[in-house]
């Protein structure tokens, strides 16, 4: 059995370095999921696209999605938890009021 295999179908793993996996099906509170064989209960509803740690994810530990960086853990984030605005922030170029806050003026 692959670690594919071992993940439940309404999961995608998009890349094998991937720390998250994406929500093909939504999923209801209260459900099992099984990542990569280890089963994890949902403590809330799971939307189509979203995200769940495929494992423990450690505060500043970039968030790896289709094999890039694309946010910080700003705190620890368990194994099958969400992983959305609450727990990460943007790992993106800075936006324009970044920016002007800094005191850029482009």
């Amino acid at each position: 059995m692959t670690r594919a295999d071992a993940t439940d179908p309404r999961l995608i793993l998009l890349d094998e370095d991937d720390n998250i996996v994406a929500v093909a099906r939504p999923i209801k509170a209260g459900e099992n999921v099984l990542i990569d064989g280890a089963i994890h209960a949902l403590d809330a509803e799971v939307g189509l696209g979203f995200k769940l740690a495929r494992r423990a994810i450690a505060a500043d530990e970039p968030i790896v999605k289709h094999g890039a960086r694309i946010g910080i853990a700003t705190t620890a984030i368990a194994a099958g938890a969400l992983v959305h605005t609450h727990n990460v922030r943007s790992a993106y170029l800075p936006s324009t009021e970044t920016l002007a806050k800094a005191g850029d003026p482009s």
